[in-house]
């Protein structure tokens, strides 16, 4: 039996990122994030939806670039803790000894310790009430080498043990159930 329940933003889980931002080493920041997600695959693009009292949201309506870094477990503290810290009160990058490093296109650093990295450039900003929503065009991909199948080229986040957010807490995503479409495929016939 389901009961009503107060509306609410309770689609989990959801991915814990963290983005940073900056144009200058000076204004480098950090931001964790669970509003994120993709929108559109071609042209390729995402957003990020970002308090407007937040320490990055200034830098990035200001620079209009920003990297989403993809977490793991391995980072979870150094997620949460750049999380409740303030930009304006803390260097993220040398408190949590991350490595900014040099993007393709984008002025916003990369972290370094992340297995992936988009950079994005931001074509529209959206007040949405609590959060002003970011979109943005994906204009770079940055790449864990040991985490790229060899023989398919493919992207295999799971070997990095992704990080997810839900109702407060961070978990670790767990057994693979399945591949898109595996629930209509036949079964291979035995002769």
């Amino acid at each position: 039996m389901k009961v009503p329940f107060k509306p609410g933003t309770l689609i989990y889980p959801l991915p814990a990122v963290m983005v940073s931002c900056g144009d200058e080493p000076e204004n480098y920041n950090i931001i964790t994030i669970a509003w994120t997600g993709t929108v559109c695959t071609d042209p390729p693009m995402c957003y990020i939806s970002v308090r407007r009292e937040r320490h990055s949201y200034d830098i990035i309506k200001r620079t209009g670039e920003f990297v989403i870094n993809l977490t793991t477990a391995r980072l979870a503290r150094t997620t949460d803790w750049c999380g409740v810290r303030s930009g304006k009160d803390y260097n993220k990058f040398k408190e949590m000894h991350l490595t900014p490093e040099k993007g393709q296109i984008v002025k916003a650093p990369l972290i370094a310790e992340s297995p992936l990295n988009i950079e994005c450039k931001v074509t529209d900003v959206r007040p949405l009430g609590s959060h002003d929503m970011f979109l943005a065009n994906v204009v770079a991909v940055n790449a864990d080498e040991k985490l790229i199948d060899k023989s398919t080229g493919a992207f295999q986040l799971n070997h990095a043990e992704p990080l997810a957010f839900s109702h407060g807490k961070y978990y670790s995503l767990g057994e693979k159930l399945g591949s898109f479409g595996f629930s209509v495929k036949k079964a291979k016939s035995r002769k």
